[in-house]
């Protein structure tokens, strides 16, 4: 007697069926983006994105400016965000100045957060939020959004295996808020983080800044 042939097809079809299951998460994280300016929008962006939101539920956004629904994403209150037990994760998209008191109000909520850099003005504020995110058994994340541009991509093979002996690294920005972005040098200290992510850590030699505010100029060297 002939053997039985198994059905090929069938059994294709149930393998692949079993690989996307073991793939899918079992519980979507729902996540609140705090605050619509440049950031907050390419967040909201990406989220929206099929890759993310096979893992991350996009609840809403939280902004001090009445909106209303933003590319067919509703705005929802802090203190809803707060409260909801649908939202797991903030991402945290405000001025900088104000990254400290939403990051101490989620984790005291019991929520994940991801903060764009920085995470707070002072090197204290930010051991403290460290402290309390342990405490609270919950992810602290600072993320640097620069450093995963198509851009920075491109300069990490350009320079693989090169050492860097002497070079120069210069950008242009809108006049900065001290009060709502910090001091000046955080926005410097942010592009020096592409040069240790390109080449590992840096020695300081020396730092100066010249300053006229009468023609709106500013000037770092480091």
């Amino acid at each position: 007697s002939r053997p039985k042939i198994p059905n090929l097809s069938l059994s294709s079809r149930t393998l692949t069926e079993e690989a996307k299951m073991s793939t899918e998460p079992k519980r979507k994280f729902g996540v609140v983006v705090v605050g619509v300016g440049r950031a907050g929008s390419v967040r909201i962006r990406d989220l929206k994105d099929p890759h993310s939101s096979a893992f991350l539920n996009l609840i809403g956004y939280v902004s001090r400016r009445e909106l209303g629904s933003l590319d067919n994403v509703r705005q929802i209150s802090l203190e809803d965000a707060l409260r909801s037990q649908e939202v797991d994760v903030a991402y945290i998209c405000t001025e900088s100045s104000s990254h400290e008191d939403y990051i101490r109000q989620f984790l005291q909520a019991g929520k994940h957060v991801l903060v764009e850099y920085p995470m707070a003005l002072s090197f204290a504020a930010a051991q403290e939020l460290w402290e309390l995110a342990a405490q609270k058994g919950r992810v602290l994340h600072e993320e640097h959004i620069e450093l995963l541009m198509e851009e920075f991509e491109f300069l990490k093979r350009e320079v693989a295996g090169k050492e860097l002996l002497k070079g120069s690294l210069r950008f242009t920005a809108s006049p900065l808020e001290e009060e709502k972005f910090g001091f000046p040098a955080f926005s410097g200290i942010s592009r020096l983080t592409w040069l240790v992510s390109l080449f590992g850590e840096l020695s300081l030699i020396s730092a100066t800044m010249e300053n006229r505010k009468e023609d709106q100029y500013m000037k770092m060297t480091v």
